[in-house]
């Protein structure tokens, strides 16, 4: 369908980047266009907007929206059913599938697959229609969802078109006539984004067209994703020139069109920021907050510091019920729970009388996807773009004194002004190798790279503020630019992490298929063995399902949580290997029932069980997660 205009399509009057995108002059062939802005600033709304005129243009038949996590693609995959009709005609009945490894849990997606009584006559009684067949086919597979009209998902089921694995041809077959969308296109490790280009190349070669999100995306970065696009169409490697932020990058046969995007009015943003040295601070500030009667968030970089930090805080405040503990080591049926719980508490939506005194501990979980509002966030210290992320949940939307939120045009945030806190050492010119360890030695695990750490603190010490969006572009080149100094006391870690940064691109670049030499097997590269388990993530630890069981009345094992509509994988948690290890192994007397699980369920054959009564000190409760300590009796990272 013709896209009728932004007003009509979104019933929103469009930001500066959404007008762009309603504006720009499409090329008439496959194009690439990068949407660079701030969070809030509708990318998504302008991304689709592309996509619906691409369409109308003839440029493809359908689109794929790649997502970095499960969380992402579930809420996006809201936003599109309630828009995904409008690019087709009004008798057409166009598929949308959700897909990633858990989609079964979401309930949206398998009320989407259930037959339209309208779409067309049954064949016979006993028979479902053709449509309600066709639907269900997609749904029934990951590798088949990319051939639906319309699909979201996590970017990996893109990213396996690129790899030697079963069905790969399947995908890319499925993507040929997709509009490719990609969101967080900085969230990646070097060697996704390595596959990233890989698969680009490959989507340009096949005539498809791209565009491409992100809210901090390096120079470098997107001058990488710009050459893969343009050696898959041939091209001749013309790079980024311009600097701005907000910006809009065209790629197309004829070259590079870059744009400058207005700021918008209301748009600016200049967060004060503060640097806290000891965790006791931190804790007297989340208490004060409360005192004020406003909610407040404490971002850790580690499951086991959120845990402790949990229950430092609960024993200052009066009513421990108060506070809510959420990170990724509670089973799927806990987390689930827990996020209901998050947004009704902190969502855009909640009202002073659920926000009054509420505090959340958080790993990185809160980073996307969930739009939640606080009076008060401080977090750990992380690297700049994922501090911008996690800036974005301070005073998100307008409220008043008393913290209702306010929908009126025009109307003023009625709160006390935001602070941005982050605990952080103390800063220093020449730090030495356990600057950071010192005082977070879980973040020093998490992050890699301390001198990126120390480049974020030091920019951010400089400016005082996150101003987004006039310095965004300054921050982001601070930490992650070309030839940027390196102190001596971090020399050696900075010559690990790259180190470390070139494996995972070589790794890359031999996994992936160099699709111009088409389906010959080569002696070099990666092979097709079905035992060669060749991901789209590198991961220093591969992560291993548990399924938390117990033992009923009768001695036989059942899930932790029984009476789920899939009781066995919403009592299953992920966890590293390293943890999984720790676990005590299942009673010998119960691994003949095991077995029969293992053939009865086949989902369950990759899983590890933990009988969580036995075999303490590790332990699972719905307000903790799975606490899971060292030999030495201390917690893990």
């Amino acid at each position: 369908m013709g896209f009728p205009g932004f007003r009509e399509a979104f019933g929103l009057r469009p930001t500066p980047l959404q007008a762009w995108a309603e504006s720009i002059d499409l090329a008439a062939g496959p194009q690439l266009l990068i949407l660079e802005d701030i969070t809030g600033s509708g990318k998504t709304e302008a991304a689709l907007t592309l996509v619906h005129r691409l369409l109308a243009a003839g440029q493809g038949r359908g689109l794929y929206f790649g997502l970095p996590t499960m969380a992402t693609s579930n809420a996006m995959y809201h936003r599109l059913g309630k828009f995904y009709r409008s690019l087709f005609p009004m008798e057409s009945r166009p598929s949308l599938v959700l897909a990633h490894g858990a989609r079964h849990l979401e309930d949206a997606f398998l009320e989407s697959v259930v037959p339209e009584p309208t779409a067309d006559r049954n064949y016979t009684r006993e028979d479902r229609t053709a449509s309600a067949e066709c639907r269900a086919w997609l749904a029934d597979n990951r590798k088949t969802a990319l051939l639906a009209e319309v699909g979201v998902g996590t970017i990996d089921q893109a990213l396996l078109g690129v790899l030697p694995r079963r069905h790969q041809s399947l995908r890319l077959l499925g993507l040929a006539d997709k509009i490719l969308v990609v969101d967080e296109v900085h969230a990646y490790d070097p060697y996704t984004t390595g596959l990233l280009k890989t698969l680009l190349a490959g989507h340009a070669r096949q005539g498809g067209s791209a565009v491409l999100l992100s809210a901090t995306l390096p120079h470098s970065l997107r001058r990488e994703l710009l050459l893969a696009w343009q050696k898959g169409r041939g091209g001749t490697g013309e790079g980024p020139v311009a600097e701005h932020f907000p910006m809009a990058t065209q790629v197309h046969d004829e070259g590079v069109s870059e744009y400058e995007v207005s700021t918008g009015m209301n748009r600016s943003r200049s967060l004060p920021v503060h640097f806290l040295h000891d965790e006791t601070e931190v804790q007297k500030a989340v208490v004060e907050a409360v005192r004020q009667g406003g909610c407040a968030c404490w971002i850790r970089n580690t499951v086991d510091e959120a845990i402790s930090a949990f229950e430092a805080i609960r024993e200052q405040l009066a009513d421990p019920g108060q506070v809510i503990l959420f990170h990724a080591r509670f089973t799927m049926a806990d987390r689930q729970r827990l996020e209901a719980q998050v947004l009704q508490v902190f969502g855009k939506d909640s009202t002073a009388m659920e926000r009054a005194g509420r505090v959340l501990i958080a790993t990185q979980v809160v980073e996307q996807s969930l739009d939640l509002d606080f009076d008060c966030l401080i977090s750990d210290l992380a690297p700049v773009d994922l501090l911008i992320q996690r800036a974005g949940r301070l005073h998100r939307h307008c409220r008043d004194a008393e913290g209702n939120p306010l929908s009126m045009a025009g109307a003023r945030d009625g709160r006390s002004p935001p602070v941005m806190r982050i605990l952080a050492p103390e800063w220093r010119h020449d730090p030495g190798p356990d600057w950071i360890r010192s005082l977070l030695p879980g973040t020093a695990a998490v992050y890699g790279n301390p001198v990126q750490l120390w480049r974020t603190m030091g920019v951010l010490s400089e400016e005082g503020a996150i101003d987004l969006p006039a310095r965004a572009r300054v921050l982001m080149e601070a930490v992650y630019g070309d030839g940027l100094e390196v102190p001596v006391g971090l020399q050696q870690a900075e010559a690990e992490h790259w180190a470390g940064e070139r494996v995972a691109a070589a790794s890359a670049r031999f996994n992936a298929l160099d699709l111009e030499l088409g389906y010959g097997r080569s002696a070099e590269g990666a092979g097709w063995d079905d035992d060669q388990e060749i991901g789209t993530r590198l991961s220093a630890e591969r992560t291993v399902p548990v399924v938390l069981v117990r033992q009923g009345p009768e001695g036989m094992l059942e899930p932790w949580h029984p009476d789920c509509r899939h009781p066995w994988p919403m009592s299953t948690v992920s966890l590293r290997e390293g943890l999984a290890r720790r676990l005590p192994p299942l009673p010998s007397h119960l691994e003949v029932q095991a077995q029969a699980l293992y053939e009865a369920h086949p989902g369950l054959r990759r899983s590890r069980f933990w009988l969580v009564e036995h075999g303490m000190p590790a332990r699972y409760d719905s307000t903790l997660g799975a606490v899971i300590p060292r030999h030495g009796g201390e917690r893990s990272s």
